[in-house]
């Protein structure tokens, strides 16, 4: 239950809550953009192998993923600020730590560290700003939230780039520690209440562990596709989450709320278009990247300057796609968003060998539109269609949505790279072949993000979105 707050601090609150969760946005998506441009640089440092860099990345990923949902239940029962605060400490102690990483698994190690850490920040962070904020000022709040995401993932490439160029690949982890440190110090000075509805309910700990056996099955089974161990790990993992609907359905105090997706359409539908959505993005720009670094020829720096581009339009266009969604009908507006980013994708399954750059950077920056106009009114849609004891499981079903998503996008990438070129590398002989999956990919997630449109529909019926705020 939140604690006591005079009026006078209100507004002192709002404005810490929103300053700590910006730079916990900032954190996770700045490093995950900016090492990308680190990994020949560390491959190069520890003789590791493609698959170990790739690692890097997807230990991340799909640690996060899995402890998403059960942190995210556990903040509404011990207190969602207690929680915040761990996981800002533990990622600023295990980020610290890898800087002194010795060899690849060290550093493989301390990521997964680093993934259960950003599961307890964003765990969190949205049903934190929820519970501060109130209808009509909650989406104003989460577009600012999400514009820090973007400005993490925009600067990412260009710090990132630089960093590791004249510092070592190491200095991008020493430059986010101060960033950690701030946060703390913040969190401890200004966040004073706590928020925990569900206090006194019982954590379901076996619910947790067949969830997260059933999304790392899922989600490794996928990576490995189209392999027969794939498809055995799909399997599995597909059958684990049956298992885990009909367990918590049948528990009292469950780690997911089943009946909010068999009661609540606007939670449903939200979720379902927000997996859509981040499966049908989050593998262009590893596409676009090989694209200008191979096809065109450019170096990193400049691929990178080149792709800011999308995210720069995120940044600053979430906030007003935030306001508008405060005043209007959020599902609308992050369905004409999605709208907009599979028109850029459409755009983009025609991109050949000869296309110009400056069209590659106006199909970003239509993507990055359709993004922002996407992302902040679904988050609001979905933070309040639920009741305030559910807010931790809603925040951590937005985090594993995009967690997820993203897994299955570059799944889908990586197959189509096994399917059509094997284990050939990408050189002037293969550009054609290249430029093939590259399409072929485009036009999946064109379908995907058409698919997304009438999913995110679907949760404007007779029950008006503002009928279901929670307050």
């Amino acid at each position: 239950m939140q604690d006591p707050i005079s009026r006078d601090d209100e507004k002192t609150l709002k404005r810490s809550v929103l300053l700590v969760s910006a730079f916990a946005a900032f954190l996770t998506p700045f490093l995950g953009s900016a090492i990308n441009l680190a990994l020949p640089s560390i491959g190069k440092d520890f003789d590791a192998s493609a698959i170990e860099l790739g690692w890097i990345a997807s230990s991340f990923i799909l640690s996060s993923a899995i402890f998403l949902l059960p942190f995210g239940r556990l903040a509404d029962i011990a207190g969602r600020k207690k929680i915040f605060t761990a996981g800002i400490m533990l990622f600023t102690i295990s980020t610290f730590l890898i800087i002194f990483s010795w060899n690849i698994g060290s550093l493989i190690a301390l990521r997964i560290l680093q993934g259960i850490a950003g599961a307890m920040i964003f765990g969190t962070s949205l049903a934190i700003i929820t519970s501060v904020f109130g209808p009509g000022e909650r989406g104003r709040a989460m577009g600012i939230n999400i514009t820090a995401v973007y400005t993490g993932l925009s600067g990412g490439p260009v710090i990132g780039g630089l960093l590791t160029q004249y510092f070592g690949w190491r200095s991008i982890f020493g430059f986010l520690v101060p960033v950690g440190i701030a946060s703390l110090y913040l969190i401890f000075k200004k966040m004073k209440p706590e928020w925990a509805e569900s206090k006194g309910e019982k954590f379901d700990w076996k619910g947790s562990v067949i969830y997260g056996i059933s999304l790392a099955s899922f989600m490794y089974g996928f990576s490995k596709l189209p392999s027969v161990a794939g498809w055995i790990f799909l399997g599995a993992g597909m059958l684990s989450g049956i298992l885990f609907f009909f367990f918590e359905k049948a528990m009292t105090d469950p780690v997911f709320d089943i009946r909010l997706i068999l009661r609540n359409k606007v939670f449903a539908f939200s979720g379902i278009a927000a997996l859509i959505h981040y499966s049908a993005t989050s593998a262009t720009g590893f596409f676009i990247s090989l694209y200008l670094q191979y096809i065109k020829g450019f170096d990193a720096r400049t691929a990178g300057f080149i792709m800011i581009s999308q995210p720069i339009m995120m940044a600053l266009l979430s906030p007003l796609a935030g306001r508008l969604s405060d005043k209007y009908n959020p599902g609308i507006i992050a369905s004409a968003g999605m709208g907009l980013t599979a028109t850029g994708l459409i755009m983009l399954c025609f991109v050949n060998e000869k296309s110009s750059v400056p069209l590659i950077i106006l199909l970003l920056v239509i993507m990055g539109i359709g993004f922002a106009f996407f992302s902040s009114p679904n988050s609001n849609a979905i933070m309040s269609s639920v009741e305030k004891k559910h807010l931790g499981v809603a925040s951590g079903v937005v985090g594993t949505m995009r967690m997820v998503g993203q897994m299955l996008s570059m799944g889908i990438a990586m197959m189509l790279l096994s399917v059509y070129m094997d284990k050939e590398a990408i050189t002037p002989a293969t550009y054609s072949i290249y430029i093939s999956v590259m399409r072929t990919g485009f036009v999946i997630f064109s379908v995907l993000c058409i698919l997304g449109i009438f999913a995110s529909l679907a949760r404007n019926g007779k029950t008006s979105l503002k009928t279901q705020i929670n307050d």
